[in-house]
């Protein structure tokens, strides 16, 4: 595999193409990992992959159809089998909704025909010895950490039959790092993102979880109900990716989502929020940087393979406390009547307030409420209204008097992230977090802590 380039795979399947149009993208990516266990590291490996997609697409008298087939591990060999099946998959099916011309007119990238870039276990030069150093700590202190760390390295090569030479080159890392007692009563959590760990704390880390375990040696039980809560921004990140990946543009003219206005339409110009907020995406955003083009391996209801290689540009979606745009294709902005708006791998929120705080300024001053780590396990209740549902996780604190006085039971919770943009009463600083229960899917991310005043602890989760 590692004899052929990406690049002439591309060039091969366009080709042997004799649909009416193809486009070809080969993603080629090595990862790199650590885990560790009771203070210890456990495992350590590499892995390389190659993944080659074939979207053929071909002309009928009612409507252009479109096939799209995949394979793993494709050497040169194999490309003109996979294009024959993604071009039998077109002529077989049913003319593509979607359907536009393929993107044409881009210039090539003059690296297209350059090697991938790759990862390997260097990539955690600095961060293993700095984890050793956290084991050493952990021990002494009675203090047990588990976790692991990923860094992955993707480059894509899009070519078409329009012309498209396109490449794009994502690197991908994440930490976890879990601190227990030593009798497994207590847990802590902390994540972090990054392109090349060259700038992850561990000790800053560690240190925050160490903080953690203390404030749980005290257990305070409460029922649940409506609280003053601060939510890190991990948990922020959890919920305003949900939203994003909600805000199709086609569900809500079609009245299937939050978004849709009454009477139809969409509720773009709305106010959502009273205070100034902007979530936003941009593929030049520093150190959260993702495609500057779509990338489109399937189609769906916010993704089509008939816009692959169209430029992505930076993108409100909230601006100031109103929807601005929502997700769409070609074929659904022209449903809609909106802006050609695609999906883009990063998202921020931010406020345009000036002075904005720490959690550890708002926490300060909070006379009485809970501070949460992460929630997870969520889940959607009502698309009308984008209600979830999910548990809190890995320690929720009782504050009062500015002080965390203890940590509390986990709770299930019932909230609506579009409802909760109204509800916000304290906008933190923005930085950079991982999101705990999507950062399989989505990494890139930058929000602040916010203070709600009555979050929804719908329920006492008997989880730990």
């Amino acid at each position: 595999m590692s004899l052929t380039h990406p690049h002439e795979l591309v060039e091969r399947a366009l080709e042997l193409s004799r649909a009416d149009g193809c486009v070809v993208i080969a993603d080629e990516e090595s990862t790199a990992n650590l885990r560790w266990a009771g203070n210890g590291l456990t495992t350590n490996g590499v892995t390389r992959g190659r993944r080659l997609t074939v979207v053929a697409t071909v002309d009928g008298a009612t409507g252009t159809a479109s096939g799209v087939v995949a394979q793993e591990a494709v050497t040169l060999d194999g490309v003109e089998q996979l294009v024959r099946a993604a071009e039998a998959a077109a002529r077989a099916a049913e003319p593509a909704e979607d359907a536009q011309p393929l993107i044409a007119g881009r210039a090539a990238d003059p690296r297209f025909t350059e090697a991938p870039e790759t990862t390997d276990i260097g990539v955690f030069a600095s961060f293993a010895p700095a984890l050793g150093e956290a084991f050493a700590r952990a021990r002494a202190g009675g203090e047990l950490l588990y976790g692991f760390a990923r860094h992955e390295c993707t480059t894509s090569y899009l070519g078409s039959s329009t012309g498209l030479r396109l490449r794009h080159d994502q690197p991908t890392g994440t930490v976890e790092l879990n601190a227990k007692t030593a009798d497994l009563s207590g847990s802590a959590w902390a994540g972090a993102a990054t392109r090349d760990f060259a700038d992850v704390d561990v000790t800053a880390l560690h240190t925050d979880l160490t903080r953690r375990l203390g404030w749980g040696r005290k257990k305070v039980d409460l029922p649940a109900g409506r609280y003053e809560t601060l939510l890190p921004p991990s948990a922020v990140a959890d919920l305003m990716v949900y939203l994003s990946w909600s805000a199709g543009a086609r569900d809500a003219v079609e009245g299937r989502s939050v978004f849709s206005r009454t009477g139809g339409g969409t509720r773009v110009g709305e106010r959502l929020s009273p205070l100034p907020l902007t979530l936003r995406s941009d593929p030049a955003e520093p150190g959260l940087q993702a495609a500057p083009f779509v990338l489109a391996h399937s189609s769906g209801e916010n993704d089509s393979v008939f816009d692959n290689g169209s430029p992505l540009a930076a993108t409100d979606w909230l601006r100031e406390g109103r929807l601005a745009n929502l997700l769409t294709t070609r074929h659904s902005a022209g449903l809609a009547g909106l802006p050609l708006t695609p999906p883009i791998d990063n998202l921020v929120l931010e406020t345009s307030a000036p002075g904005a705080p720490t959690l550890e300024e708002m926490v300060a001053r909070t006379e009485r409420g809970l501070l949460l780590t992460c929630l997870w396990y969520i889940r959607e209740v009502d698309p009308a209204t984008l209600l979830l549902t999910g548990l809190t996780r890995d320690g929720v604190y009782l504050v009062e008097d500015g002080e965390v006085v203890g940590a509390v039971n986990n709770f299930r919770f019932n909230e609506s992230p579009v409802d909760l943009l109204g509800r916000i009463t304290e906008v933190g600083r923005t930085e950079r977090c991982l999101p705990r229960e999507w950062g399989d899917w989505f990494t890139r991310a930058a929000m602040p802590p916010v203070r709600v005043s009555d979050f929804n602890m719908s329920s006492v989760s008997q989880a730990s």
